[in-house]
């Protein structure tokens, strides 16, 4: 049999993994077509069939299955290596991939890579924004973005900034023409603009606390959206009432184009962290993102 290339056998793993020709295609830097070709060309020279192919997904065949456990520690080994190699280099150098929501990347992770990226030409960091809870090391990031309270307890979790807090917002023209809601149990005869979240298995209910006791309340409204930008959009436009992040209210709060109601039902939780496998040896290119994430208390914060 031909010796097999071992680019075949990545993009073989990529695909397994993805179970989408789309997705392991950008990820490869190729287009779908030839990494479809690739394929049936490695099946032709193994003699065996790798991935079922439908129209709407690609899974590996029991045998698939088999070569992907067997390759993906190689790969993992063959990878590390040459990750090693950048310490070799006079200065730090890599790709660091990281997931997040869109909320943490633009008020917190943004604001401090951006001086990064400026100062170490060599590194490169790719942002990937998702409210799913990411498997980080079957997705192969090198870390992600989370609130304390969401992170699996085998992770390492840094704080990247202080606690949070939640606000339920609404445009004063909203209130003109609706009685303020005195108890969550009042967003029920509310128009709310809704959230669904994957992590949530449908649309999420929003959660209050109140004398140690913990509850939420299933809103309905005509609006929904999978994040929190376009609900701010949504509220100021006066549409309805919407619970967000009160630092992305903040602004317009303090402008008075938002109002904020039920504060006293929305206590401080635990905020943004880092949170990344164990691992012996850190690359310096995650390092250097860590050092420049790692959340140092001010006098403000107290």
């Amino acid at each position: 049999m031909p010796r097999t290339n071992l680019n075949d056998l990545a993009a073989f793993a990529a695909v397994a993994r993805e179970r989408s020709f789309t997705r392991a295609a950008v990820g490869l830097g190729v287009s779908p077509s030839a990494l479809s070709h690739t394929m049936r060309l490695l099946e032709e020279r193994l003699g065996v069939r790798l991935l079922a192919r439908t129209t709407r997904s690609v899974t590996p065949t029991p045998a698939g299955e088999r070569l992907l456990l067997a390759l993906e520690p190689r790969i993992e080994e063959i990878e590390a290596e040459l990750r090693s190699l950048t310490e070799l280099r006079d200065k730090p150098a890599g790709v660091v991939r990281l997931t997040l929501d869109d909320y943490s990347l633009g008020q917190t992770v943004w604001p401090r890579m951006r001086p990064v990226l400026e100062a170490y030409p060599d590194i490169s960091v790719e942002f990937i924004t998702d409210y799913a809870l990411t498997d980080i090391v079957a997705e192969r990031f090198d870390g992600g973005v989370r609130l304390g309270g969401l992170i699996d307890k085998d992770m390492i979790a840094v704080p990247i900034g202080p606690d949070e807090r939640m606000a339920v917002v609404a445009a004063p023209a909203y209130f003109r023409d609706h009685a303020a809601p005195l108890v969550p149990a009042d967003l029920t005869q509310h128009n709310c603009i809704q959230l669904r979240l994957k992590t949530q298995g449908g649309v999420y209910a929003w959660e209050f606390e109140r004398s140690g006791r913990d509850f939420r309340v299933r809103v309905q409204g005509q609006a929904m959206f999978n994040s929190s930008p376009p609900m701010l959009a949504a509220a100021l436009d006066g549409f309805g009432i919407a619970y967000l992040p009160r630092g992305l209210a903040e602004p317009h709060l303090q402008g008075g184009q938002l109002v904020e109601v039920l504060g006293d039902w929305l206590p401080p939780f635990s905020g943004y962290h880092l949170y990344y496998p164990s691992r012996r040896q850190m690359a310096p290119a995650f390092a250097i993102v860590l050092n420049a994430l790692r959340y140092r208390s001010s006098a403000a914060d107290k």
